[in-house]
């Protein structure tokens, strides 16, 4: 220990604070950054801080530098594989260039999601980036507030810094694909039109591409959550509705309607298809595989913290596209085609 009992008396770094408090010099910074810890933790390192004055420094050196290099990132929810993906991202290009994420989750709720871009507005982050689940009216007057830089993934509003897939043009690929495997009746199961990305432009895309010149082409739309239990709820509904492919609005919507189909001992794709969107790798690894548009949201992530970077430094961002991969897999049958010799009914490994 580098210091005699008086605080300040020798420098005190956060090794120090780790070892007096028995914890990883990690586990430190999450408490200094805001971040997760259990309480139990917290309450040493936050004796061993007082105990020492170093909470005093730590802050007037941020002061000083008048940047915390630290940026806000709110999200929807973590139990996603298109979070996980969007998270390391962001990290890829935040981290070499000296900064530190910081994490706020909405549970999928308006209100708490403008309630934490609010606490990090008051915590002095450089910037925050918003997983968004809609951008309302309210969204843009707060951001219009803030004396630093919000970027929007996930959604698009005219005005605002904003970096998304065009899930439009993902919806028209997979119905352009259906309706040239020869599907004329099709269940979109996808989320609520508060999200316009998913629950509108997503639909929509899809809508307009299957039934392009097909009067007689109908899709039935049903909502469900964005969990797999709730897609999996929605199981009997989805045996009435008299259509050959159900399309999940993400591929873990699609898991949850396999999964379903697997217990019943309904094939597919001999009895119906299931196809989705997200191209996760877990949709590699059930069986059949499952259909599905590709996103790439690792590069969101990483495109996204480049343009917070480029904010905060005033420079103009020329981020580029943002591609589209259909990947063809198992989970869908031409209509009218044969069933192979010897088929067995899916199993969904999660």
């Amino acid at each position: 220990m580098r210091q005699d009992g008086v605080a300040g008396a020798q420098k005190i770094t956060i090794q120090d604070i780790a070892d007096l408090a028995g914890v990883s010099k990690s586990t430190v910074s999450r408490y200094l950054n805001r971040g997760y810890i259990s309480e139990a933790k917290a309450a040493r390192i936050r004796a061993v801080i007082e105990q020492t004055g170093y909470q005093a420094n730590f802050f007037a050196k941020r002061l000083k530098m008048k940047r915390s290099k630290l940026i806000g990132i709110v999200l929807p929810r973590m139990d996603s594989v298109s979070v996980g993906k969007l998270l390391s991202g962001i990290g890829r290009i935040l981290e070499p260039a000296g900064y530190q994420g910081i994490l706020l989750v909405s549970q999928l709720q308006e209100e708490k999601e403008l309630e934490n871009i609010v606490k990090f507005s008051q915590q002095g982050v450089d910037g925050i980036i918003v997983d968004s689940v809609g951008i309302t009216p309210r969204h843009v007057a707060l951001t219009r507030q803030l004396d630093m830089p919000l970027v929007y993934t996930g959604q698009q509003r005219e005005g605002l810094r904003c970096l998304k897939i065009d899930d439009y043009a993902a919806g028209r690929l997979m119905g352009a694909y259906l309706r040239q495997m020869g599907h004329v009746r099709a269940v979109f199961l996808g989320v609520s039109e508060k999200d316009r990305a998913v629950g509108i432009d997503r639909k929509q895309g899809f809508i307009d591409a299957f039934a392009e010149g097909r009067p007689e082409a109908r899709v039935t739309f049903m909502e469900t959550g964005f969990d797999f239990f709730s897609a999996y709820n929605r199981g009997p509904e989805l045996l009435t509705a008299g259509a050959t492919v159900i399309v999940g609005a993400t591929d873990n919507i699609s898991l949850g309607v396999l999964r379903y189909f697997h217990e019943r001992g309904i094939r597919v794709p001999d009895d119906i298809s299931v196809a989705g969107f997200g191209g996760y790798d877990v949709g590699a690894v059930v069986y059949p595989a499952l259909t599905s548009v590709y996103f790439d949201y690792e590069l969101v992530g990483m495109k996204t913290a480049q343009y917070m970077l480029d904010a905060i430094a005033g420079a103009t961002s020329h981020l580029g596209g943002l591609p589209l991969h259909f990947l063809e897999r198992e989970s869908v049958r031409r209509v009218g085609a044969p069933a192979p010799a010897g088929s067995a009914s899916c199993t969904a490994l999660v």
